[in-house]
């Protein structure tokens, strides 16, 4: 199946399909449909052929009478449920991700780390069929869980996506001509290592876009970007969320909300030889040392790590979901 050639998002729901289940107290569970399989909840069983050929967004009654609405997930949905073997980039931050740096249909976009495929699976969405997108992650294994989820939820391999493992400073300028990328985003622990080989992939007036959690990495990667002279003035921003609990007259601000996750940084590739006029700043009361930049090392920063075996169960779940998924469009044709 071609990336044109879309799987059903709409109409009655078929054998495969991914469907959301909301319970009465508003829980939520996400099923692939199998003929003569069963949902078990603690509050009976609900059949699957019972939701197979409903519209979406209908409302089924288990076999004890308790009802649940089911919806095709969103990919917002699927991305916050999907099988992970690294930490995933927040819808919220995925959004300001596309918009920041302005992936269009059509662009050239790299992307590393891979991590478990959740900003690939926006930037794919964004850059359309006729888009490129080359992504980079050093382990196998994230890669295996990525390639599962993405599979999963579009029902086959994208044609314009591939994963290159490795260390993308090495291997970017045997994957991309000098000047051939639209768009770089970095979700890394050390993006400066990278900046030599991105400075020389991305086009004049590309978008460069680090994803980094904590403010030294922000200060090492700005700091680095600036003394470049390759690029515009870094921007840098962080996007919280807060729902808002409204029933009649009770109106207040939920009591969770999703704050820090990480920063964004953003700048542009400057046409070669150009020289950014200089703005005029205050003077830094304060320098920093060189043990000051041994602390933003990432051996200092540290490195959140998924233990083999729960790794490896990821990487199952999520080529079960894939391989269910592309049946499902062999099914369809």
């Amino acid at each position: 199946m071609s990336v044109s050639e879309l799987p059903q998002s709409s109409g009655p729901f078929r054998a495969g399909d991914r469907v959301q289940l909301t319970g009465p107290k508003g829980r939520l569970n996400t099923i692939t449909l199998e003929p003569g399989k069963v949902f078990h909840t603690h509050r009976g069983v609900l059949a699957h052929d019972a939701i197979i050929g409903l519209p979406d967004a209908s409302v089924v009654t288990n076999n004890v009478g308790v009802e649940h609405l089911a919806l095709r997930p969103l990919l917002n949905d699927f991305v916050m449920s999907m099988p992970r073997g690294a930490a995933i980039i927040y819808p919220k931050d995925a959004a300001q991700i596309l918009a920041l740096a302005d992936i269009f249909p059509g662009a050239t976009v790299v992307e590393a780390g891979v991590g478990s495929g959740a900003l690939s699976l926006w930037l794919l969405r964004a850059i359309g069929p006729q888009g490129r997108l080359v992504s980079f992650e050093r382990r196998d294994e994230f890669a295996d869980v990525a390639r599962g989820n993405v599979a999963t939820f579009l029902g086959y391999d994208p044609d314009n996506w591939s994963i290159a493992i490795g260390d993308l400073s090495e291997i970017l300028p045997a994957t991309a001509g000098a000047a051939s990328v639209d768009r770089v985003v970095l979700d890394m622990l050390a993006p400066w290592e990278c900046l030599p080989a991105v400075s020389e992939a991305l086009k004049p007036g590309g978008v460069l876009l680090c994803y980094v959690a904590t403010v030294t990495q922000l200060s090492r990667v700005s700091e680095t970007v600036r003394a470049s002279g390759a690029y515009t003035n870094p921007q840098s921003s962080e996007t919280m969320v807060r729902g808002w609990h409204v029933e009649g007259l009770a109106v207040r601000p939920d009591h969770r909300m999703i704050g820090h996750t990480g920063f964004l940084l953003t700048a542009r590739r400057l046409a070669p030889d150009t020289v950014l006029p200089e703005l005029k700043r205050r003077p830094s009361k304060s320098d920093f040392s060189d043990e000051d930049v041994e602390a933003w090392t990432p051996g200092a920063l540290g490195e959140r790590t998924v233990s083999p075996k729960s790794l490896r169960k990821r990487v199952r779940a999520a080529g079960s979901g894939a391989a269910l998924s592309k049946a499902r469009g062999l099914d369809a044709d």
